[in-house]
């Protein structure tokens, strides 16, 4: 069975960086990859557009590949999406499938911050790609947490259904959704930092038109 990999976020709006480290982690892990929208995100301040606005730049931005899917459920869950909420819902649908929670090395730099931390290792393993210029400095409590957990993507990581941390080679793309956000704001029309599909459903990148980056 593959493993299932999910990469999180507020998707506002989705654009090429998103899709670009997505597909390349699918080849790289041989994994299903299901891109997951936050309702209330607790690290960062809540999105510009609505969750129905996001959705429908996201299914705009995945459609005609099947490579990549779209996973609503934190957006159907009342409260802050908790990523080890998310998680624990997998893991029982799941059953001992591999799981996958992948993000940046500046987001994992900070996981001691997140909720209930430590669990995520019990329930997936961590995969994280670097962000371009930044230089992964990890806290001492993340650095005795991740002890002896490095693996290699292509390893033997897959028989087990949690607990390795994982280095993901993936194109550095020096793409922001707020600096996407600005262009839009500032009435500028950022072709080739977004899919081109988003380009079709404009009632939902008009919102970005009318708000500040």
């Amino acid at each position: 069975m593959k493993p299932l990999a999910i990469l999180g976020g507020t998707f506002d709006p989705v654009h090429i960086g998103h899709l670009c480290v997505a597909w390349e982690a699918a080849e790289l892990l041989d994994a299903e990859v299901r891109l997951m929208p936050a309702r209330v995100p607790p690290h960062r301040t809540p999105p510009v557009a609505s969750a129905e606005q996001r959705v429908a730049l996201l299914r705009a931005a995945l459609a005609g590949q099947d490579r990549l899917q779209l996973d609503l459920r934190e957006l159907e869950r009342d409260g802050p999406s908790y990523s080890v909420d998310t998680l624990e819902a997998l893991r029982a649908e799941q059953g001992d499938r591999p799981l996958v929670l992948m993000m940046g090395a500046d987001a994992f730099a900070g996981l001691p911050g997140w909720h209930r931390w430590q669990r995520l290792f019990e329930l997936a393993h961590i995969g994280v790609f670097a962000r371009p210029g930044f230089e992964a400095a990890w806290p001492a409590d993340l650095e005795a947490a991740i002890a002896g957990r490095l693996a290699d993507p292509v390893g033997d990581w897959r028989g087990r259904p949690a607990g390795a941390v994982l280095t993901l080679e993936v194109t550095p793309l020096e793409i922001s959704a707020t600096r996407v956000r600005r262009l839009l704001a500032a009435g500028r029309l950022p072709r080739y930092l977004l899919p081109e599909g988003v380009f079709g459903v404009p009632a939902s990148l008009d919102v970005y038109r009318r708000a500040p980056g």
